[in-house]
């Protein structure tokens, strides 16, 4: 992975944690961990959202992945708050 491509993925997983964190309320984080909430969320979203036949679709490329890496730390953060209630 190049310099850029892991800044890249590093300014992309805070903005998913950060809007993920503003989504489920009482999640707030420093930004070290809304990077790695949102790096994780994108994992989850990268792994889920193929299985369902969903795609990210070429024409806004970062956008795109931004959105579903947040969808995919909102369903992090949802089951997290779960595990933690039970």
């Amino acid at each position: 992975m190049t310099l850029t491509a892991l800044l890249v993925t590093l300014i992309i997983g805070a903005i998913a944690g950060w809007l993920a964190g503003l989504i489920v309320k009482g999640h707030s984080q420093g930004l070290l961990m809304n990077i790695v909430v949102g790096i994780l969320g994108a994992v989850i979203a990268g792994w889920l959202f193929p299985m369902l036949g969903l795609g990210m679709g070429a024409s806004a490329p970062i956008l795109g992945t931004i959105i579903f890496a947040t969808i995919g730390a909102v369903i992090l953060l949802v089951v997290l708050r779960l595990i933690r209630q039970a």
